[in-house]
């Protein structure tokens, strides 16, 4: 019972030191905030009502009475950099790196900020240097990934490579699917220099990186379609459909020239018949209905666009059904189809689009890296028609 007692008065005792704790500490935020100039928070004010360009002003204010305020010298370069005046952040992060006194954090902080203005202002040569003075701290790994991509926009792919390695490797993330990409872009270099051997093998290094890559198995059919080796070029082809076959659209085309090329073209057709039946597809269907109406007639076209349309209906599909109704029809049902037909197309020509999965960019032709937000394989392979946009 005396221990209970002596805890029972030891509670007000404790209360007691908590209250003159938060005392003392509230003493030293007004003694600190009474030191801050008044600009300081007209400048916050200005930020939480958006209102960059008062905020600029406000904070500028504050670093002409204190030049030794270093959060605010970030602050404000960061305001420059995000108004597109690269040229004033610039001279505010040198202004701070200027300093003998800068500690060694707040210096790796301003290299690192300083390379941010030099490569939003396209200076890629000098980002790079001020990313290279930053080698360890907390500022590294961004270093590093502000590193790899300067080397994508100069597409020096093996430097690219190189360092999405070192950020694997320091287990910052899997980098896998970006060094395929890279091997593939190499490969592409290699093939437009007619060198083959080398394609090749940068593609064994692309799916040695990352086993799914579909590019990269695309690509290798290529290399043996173009040397005459259509029966390879058809294997690696087929194997698109294991690896992901929303991706078969963009090989359906070559697919039928090789097996053309072996006088199989029958074999072929048949192929991507089964292919829309398991996986419908605008793409698709375009290629098929085309070699199938010329090795087996309207009919059978018309019977594979109408079971699609049943399937997956879609604006491209009712013109390919248009194209096989308006073969064996007669006047005047064959000009009243072509009227139709024509009005479907020039409403709906411009629509199917490749949509970036990431940012949303939209783009005609498909890419392996998002012309708008750089990032690898965003784009579904397959166009959208947002036929709830057609008035």
């Amino acid at each position: 019972m005396d221990l209970d007692y002596w805890w029972l008065l030891l509670i007000p005792v404790i209360f007691g030191l908590g209250w003159m704790a938060a005392r003392f500490d509230l003493k030293n935020l007004l003694s600190e905030s009474a030191n801050l100039p008044r600009s300081y928070f007209r400048g916050l004010n200005f930020l939480l009502n958006e209102q960059p360009d008062k905020a600029i002003d406000a904070f500028i204010e504050v670093v002409k009475l204190d030049p030794e305020t270093t959060e605010l010298h970030f602050a404000l370069g960061n305001l420059f950099r995000r108004r597109g005046e690269t040229e004033r952040a610039i001279r505010v992060h040198q202004n701070l790196l200027k300093r003998a006194d800068l500690p060694t954090n707040e210096r790796d902080h301003a290299l690192y900020e300083l390379g941010q203005d030099f490569l939003k202002a396209g200076l890629l040569d000098r980002a790079e240097e001020t990313f290279k003075e930053i080698s360890v701290g907390l500022y590294a790994v961004g270093a590093q990934r502000a590193l790899l991509t300067i080397f994508e926009i100069e597409k020096d792919w093996r430097r690219a490579i190189s360092s999405a390695t070192d950020l694997q490797n320091a287990g910052v993330q899997s980098y896998g699917k970006e060094i395929a990409q890279f091997y593939c872009e190499l490969a592409q270099e290699a093939l437009q220099a007619k060198q083959p051997d080398q394609a090749r093998t940068e593609l064994g290094r692309a799916l040695k990186a990352n086993s799914g890559n579909v590019r990269a198995t695309i690509l290798l059919g290529e290399v043996e379609q173009a040397a005459g080796d259509h029966t390879a070029a058809l294997a690696y082809w087929e194997r698109v459909e294991q690896q992901n076959p929303q991706y078969l659209p963009l090989v359906a085309e070559r697919i039928m020239q090789s097996y053309q090329a072996i006088g199989r073209e029958a074999d072929g057709a048949k192929m991507l018949a089964d292919y829309i039946d398991r996986y419908p597809s605008t793409d698709l269907l375009d290629v098929a209905f085309k070699y199938v109406s010329a090795l087996h007639g309207s009919d059978a076209a018309h019977r594979l666009a109408r079971t699609q349309m049943q399937k997956s209906p879609t604006a491209a599909g009712m013109i390919r059904l248009f194209d096989a109704q308006i073969a064996h029809a007669e006047e005047p049902l064959r000009s009243e189809l072509e009227l139709m037909r024509n009005l479907v197309f020039q409403r709906t020509k411009n629509l199917p689009r490749y949509t970036c999965q990431s940012c949303g960019f939209r783009a005609r032709l498909f890419y392996w890296q998002c012309p708008g937000c750089s990032g690898w394989e965003t784009y579904a392979p397959r166009r959208v028609e947002p036929i709830a946009n057609v008035a």
